[in-house]
């Protein structure tokens, strides 16, 4: 699940479906590093349904989840479908989210090629 480069945004929580039906949300995490655009990583601890990743109730659960940890800034959108797997979802974080990211230790790598 986890590795030395992540760094855990959120501990387990619960978040709800547009179904009403309840999911045990293990961690929020991303990278510790990165250029520009941020994956964030949602670990479940049971399996999603098939199609899931879209529902936008669940989504939007997430997305208050870290608006209750300090992100402000707009709702994300789901990344690549590929990256998208049965006890895992990954949105793509809009550039509002760098600075949110920063503060938990995230490093721009393109900030090197700035200068």
């Amino acid at each position: 699940m986890t590795t030395d480069t992540d760094i855990e945004l959120s501990g387990p929580f619960k978040a709800v479906d547009s179904t009403g039906r309840s999911h045990d949300v293990k961690a929020i995490r991303i990278f510790d590093e990165g250029y520009g655009i941020i994956d964030v990583y949602v670990d479940f601890s049971a399996p999603l349904d098939p199609g899931m990743h879209q529902d936008s109730v669940l989504v939007k659960a997430i997305i208050e989840r870290l608006r209750a940890l300090g992100y402000k800034g707009p709702d994300f959108g789901l990344s690549d479908t590929g990256l998208q797997e049965r006890k895992l979802l990954v949105l793509e974080a809009p550039e509002e989210f760098a600075p949110f990211a920063k503060s938990r230790g995230w490093k721009n790598l393109a900030e090197e090629f700035d200068e």
